[in-house]
């Protein structure tokens, strides 16, 4: 994880598609610079050179082989992009930190905050049972009613969720969702 500053997103060091991207990038650039130096050196080049030479002069860009190779490679090429440019660890809620100067980070994992929420919820009276899914920005919670009304049941889900998610202690705190039904 890198540091930045309180409240920002935990992000992932990313070391194994960032190690195998280099390693391939390294193993194509050393074979190509050999057979550039053997090539130099008056030598004849590397078969697949030659092979694919001479596959280049029968296939125009138009060919579907060629289309679907740069197709493929494009797919590749965005998949490298988005994995570079997105964070990496969204199940983890960044937490309040009283001292953000001290340099100290705390997460909270969403399943872990779902199932706070969840215990909280359930002892609300009339609740049968509850699904709670947390978000970066909102709670989803499903709750089950079997003998109150659903409006009073609903406004107790609320009160006791806001008080519950203000407890986590969440730098962003989500917006709770509540549907109640029978």
């Amino acid at each position: 994880m890198r540091a930045s500053a309180a409240g920002a997103r935990f992000r992932s060091a990313r070391r194994i598609p960032a190690a195998v991207t280099a390693l391939v990038v390294l193993g194509a650039a050393g074979l190509l610079l050999y057979d550039l130096v053997a090539v130099k050196a008056h030598r004849p080049g590397m078969g697949w050179r030659r092979d694919l030479a001479r596959h280049l002069e029968r296939h125009a860009p138009a060919d579907t082989a060629v289309i679907v190779g740069g197709a493929v490679l494009a797919l590749l090429g965005a998949l490298l992009l988005l994995i570079a440019l997105t964070p990496g660890l969204r199940r983890v809620l960044t937490m309040r930190t009283p001292d953000p100067e001290a340099g100290v980070r705390a997460g909270l994992g969403r399943k872990d905050a779902a199932q706070v929420l969840r215990d909280r919820a359930m002892e609300v009276p009339g609740v049968r049972s509850v699904r709670v899914k947390v978000g970066r920005s909102r709670v989803g919670v499903r709750a089950t009613s079997h003998f109150r009304e659903l409006d009073d049941v609903r406004a107790d889900l609320d009160e006791v969720l806001a008080a519950g998610i203000g407890e986590l202690g969440l730098a962003h705190p989500p917006r709770p969702r509540v549907r109640v039904g029978r």
